[in-house]
């Protein structure tokens, strides 16, 4: 049973991990986006870009919950 349990939660930590990296994706989008504007909106690019770091941070802590600690 644990087993299982365990395999349920690395399949729902794996299912996050594709819908924050395809969120950062977007957001890198809307970025590129807004800067090829001629005079793009710095308060709304300060804010998508710290939520992009924001998104990065939370997808380095999933991956390393995903893969275990090798002692060397």
């Amino acid at each position: 049973m644990n087993a299982s349990m365990e395999l349920n939660l690395d399949e729902m930590l794996r299912i996050k991990l594709e819908v924050l990296r395809r969120e950062h994706r977007d957001l890198d989008e809307a970025i590129a986006a807004l800067e090829r504007n001629a005079r793009p909106d710095q308060l709304t690019l300060r804010r998508l870009k710290k939520q992009k770091l924001s998104l990065k941070d939370q997808i380095v802590k999933i991956e390393d919950q995903l893969i275990p600690d090798i002692i060397a």
